[in-house]
């Protein structure tokens, strides 16, 4: 396995890490070209917990970001003192991450995601104290999903780390104990989002087939 690009990601990334936040980390590798022409295909991902550093196979995050997934899209958006490995292979994932997007993906994923988010406010009884911090999390999410979704959609670039995040820890707060407040802040996404953004229809997958090639090439001529 050799790691192509891996930074710092997560409440830390967004700046709405806190004392006891855990530190998250993202990557991909290159799994050995040579591992793709017997009876069984490589992992896809690599989980560890302890740390937390989630890693995936360089076909399998095109296709998450093909797909804008928020989680692994970030990856290449990181603000530059947040990689802790950039190799030349990484650098030109980064050079084409404009290619992953489109308009439909983006609205479907982040607005998506947000959703999810907010069924679980709304699901939660808010008399059980114990739940309270968990839904809170829930809450910043959503924002955050929110307002990355929206620039994106409108400006076509990733905002990792939020201008303003001690208004998402606020707010979060407030949907926390009146998860309907939520509701205005979705809507409002729904309507941007209706509005013709600067994304593509759809994304362009030449850029990352002819990057996979180049890193199956390299990495069968590293195992040569």
């Amino acid at each position: 396995m050799h790691v192509l690009l891996s930074g710092i990601v997560g409440s830390t990334a967004y700046g709405l890490a806190h004392a006891g936040s855990d530190l998250d980390r993202l990557g991909l590798f290159a799994a050995p070209t040579e591992t793709f022409h017997g009876l069984h295909r490589p992992a896809e991902s690599q989980v560890s917990t302890a740390p937390d550093h989630t890693l995936h196979e360089a076909a399998k995050w095109c296709r998450l970001a093909l797909s804008s997934n928020p989680t692994a899209s970030e990856l290449v958006w990181l603000p530059e003192d947040l990689y802790e490995i950039r190799t030349p292979l990484g650098e030109e994932l980064i050079g084409i991450r404009h290619s992953f997007l489109s308009a439909r993906a983006v609205r479907n994923s982040y607005l998506g995601y947000a959703t999810q988010q907010f069924r679980k406010l709304s699901t939660r009884d808010t008399s059980d104290r114990q739940t309270r911090a968990r839904a809170a999390k829930h809450a910043r999410h959503l924002i955050r999903l929110v307002l990355q979704g929206v620039t994106l959609h409108e400006t076509g670039a990733v905002v990792v780390r939020l201008t303003d995040p001690e208004r998402v820890r606020d707010l979060g707060e407030r949907y926390a104990d009146r998860p309907e407040l939520a509701r205005t802040l979705l809507a409002d996404a729904e309507e941007r989002f209706s509005r013709k953004g600067v994304l593509p229809d759809a994304p362009d997958e030449a850029p990352a087939e002819s990057w996979l090639r180049r890193v199956r090439a390299e990495h069968l001529a590293r195992a040569a």
